[in-house]
């Protein structure tokens, strides 16, 4: 993580979350923007400079700002956003207090639904619970 670069942290195990980070990579393919992508599946020594567990990280989206500061949920998507010309004005958007509060308290449940669908989906997987 440099200080000029946004890194975001994501879940790459997780095929709902790995799938959108591909997209803003893919929109970010000219590594044009200050986005750095660091998936904590296979990175967990970055989760220690930011003082996260693997399990709360894998709870949401989490970003690190060109600043050091950790953002989490909807801050964190915009904060992506402010990056991608195509998602720019959405960062603002999502930034107004009333739509802010708003996508938090919805995206909170669905973010805490996804994680335990993928803890669920990678017990399965493993052999350790039956579906």
């Amino acid at each position: 993580m440099t200080e000029t670069t946004t890194t975001v942290l994501y879940n790459g195990a997780c095929p709902i979350c790995r799938r959108e980070i591909e997209h803003y990579q893919k929109l970010d393919a000219l590594g044009t923007s200050a986005l750095s992508f660091t998936d904590i599946s296979v990175a967990d020594p970055v989760l220690a400079k930011v003082a996260l567990s693997m399990d709360e990280a894998k709870r949401r989206l989490h970003v690190v700002d060109a600043n050091g500061c950790l953002l989490s949920g909807i801050p964190a998507f915009a904060a992506i956003w402010d990056h991608l010309p195509r998602y720019r004005w959405l960062s603002t958007v999502v930034r107004w207090p009333v739509l802010g509060s708003l996508l938090h308290w919805a995206y909170e449940p669905i973010a805490y639904g996804l994680y335990r669908w993928d803890k669920r989906r990678q017990a399965c997987g493993s052999g350790l619970m039956k579906p």
